[in-house]
């Protein structure tokens, strides 16, 4: 492959990536964590480069073919300050970078919730489902989102990447998909809350909306003032719309390639989508086509849908605490990519609830250190807070789950209410305008 120049970031050719202007072949090398590097052939990977690889140095990249030069690529987000210098040193001290995947605890855990999870599904399929074994066959989905899977994807469990990969597919078992996961996931860790670039920020616009959008805005309609009313409701829907959603059929995420900069279509992902209407269409027979060999329409749709609002609701109402509370930073372009990390995000709780969300409730250190197995989280979350408070990061922790969705509940409300709405965007306004002068 011969040398090029590319003047933009969709000039790149799906097998190459560019890190800091520099465009390195995919073909003939490689890459240690296993081919989802290709995932994201034919973008410029600069900050997900050093989110993936916090420990790497500068020139570990030269690995990698030189093939190029990207003239313009977005440098929004800086890297290097003291603050993300001590922050890795003191963490490096207590989870050392050759020791970051899952400890023993972790995967007889996870094995736990495996067997739980199978055995379940079968009597389901079996022997029909009921109002109690669709409520444990709910939870145990979720269980295998929050932790599994979830851990898998980060390249967090196992240096295999096989293992990984295997096990990342526990998406597919409860009715989402691995490679739509993978796009949406890794550009919203890169970008977080960065309206322009983070897919959640977008996913539920326009019947409900987490960015604190102008008053004036077009994204805000008439219902959304009621929106804290029907949030619940809401996220009961997340199953059936990954269900009833073409994603699986284009191999893109909607959201992600609709609002974001980052191009998913490319070979690889391509590639996948083969394995991912098989694995589909199994868990549809599974989950769905299984019980009408055992009810009447109505019962089977009826046990179908509670099962599937039950697993919803369990995954969906942790996942929205962790970036959308008072106060919270929804404004984080131009800045220390790990500052913007720490306060876009809470924490709560501690180390038994996150026995149950996979270490979810320590979203910030997963946020600062997402290839580290969330088991590591409880070790590293006192160093953390205290490098915050030396550098002056807000650090946000709730005690507990349920202070923490209260202040979710409360952060709904005030964008829901124009007037509370206009109030905060002009005081993140006035103080964005400090921090620059």
């Amino acid at each position: 492959m011969k040398y090029e120049i590319y003047n933009n970031e969709s000039d790149l050719p799906d097998n190459v990536i560019a890190i800091d202007g520099i465009v390195y072949s995919l073909d003939g090398w490689k890459h240690p964590g296993g081919e989802q590097i290709k995932l994201f052939g034919g973008n410029d990977v600069s900050v997900q480069y050093r989110m993936i690889h916090p420990n790497h140095s500068n020139n570990i990249v030269n690995v990698a073919p030189i093939v190029g030069k990207l003239i313009n690529y977005n440098k929004e987000y800086t890297f290097g300050s003291n603050f993300e210098k001590e922050l890795k040193k003191e963490v490096n001290k207590i989870i050392p970078p050759n020791k970051i995947y899952a400890t023993p605890g972790f995967k007889i855990r996870a094995i736990i919730y495996c067997i739980n999870y199978f055995a379940l599904m079968y009597y389901y399929v079996v022997y029909g489902g009921n109002f109690i074994v669709c409520t444990l066959l709910g939870i145990a989905e979720a269980l295998i989102g929050l932790n599994v899977q979830h851990d898998a994807n980060h390249g967090a469990i196992t240096k295999m990447p096989f293992w990984n990969d295997i096990l990342g597919h526990g998406a597919d078992l409860i009715g989402g998909n691995k490679y739509l996961w993978l796009q949406q996931h890794w550009t919203h860790h890169a970008f977080t809350n960065d309206n322009k670039r983070d897919p959640d920020t977008k996913s539920m616009d326009p019947y409900f909306i987490f960015h604190n959008y102008d008053y004036d805005s077009p994204k805000r309609k008439y219902i959304t003032k009621y929106q804290y009313l029907y949030m619940i409701p809401m996220f009961s829907l997340y199953w059936l719309s990954s269900i009833f959603s073409f994603e699986i059929l284009t191999g893109l995420h909607y959201s992600v390639n609709k609002y974001s900069e980052i191009n998913f279509n490319n070979r690889f992902i391509q590639s996948k989508k083969d394995i991912s209407m098989i694995l589909r269409l199994i868990y549809l027979y599974l989950k769905c086509f299984s019980q009408f060999k055992h009810y009447d329409a109505a019962l089977a749709i009826i046990y179908i849908l509670y099962t599937s609002v039950v697993a919803s609701l369990t995954l969906a109402i942790p996942f929205s605490l962790s970036h959308n509370f008072e106060n919270v930073e929804r404004f984080p372009s131009k800045k220390d990519w790990y500052k913007s990390q720490v306060e876009t995000t809470s924490t709560y709780g501690g180390k038994y609830i996150g026995y149950l969300c996979g270490g979810l409730n320590y979203q910030i250190e997963h946020h600062l250190f997402p290839r580290m197995s969330s088991a590591w989280y409880p070790y590293i979350q006192d160093t953390v807070m205290k490098v915050c408070k030396k550098h002056n990061v807000k650090y946000t922790y709730y005690p507990n789950f349920l202070d923490n969705f209260k202040s979710t509940i409360k952060y709904v409300i005030n964008i829901s209410d124009i007037k509370k709405s206009n109030e905060s965007n002009e005081s993140n306004e006035s103080n964005e305008s400090k921090m620059s002068t």
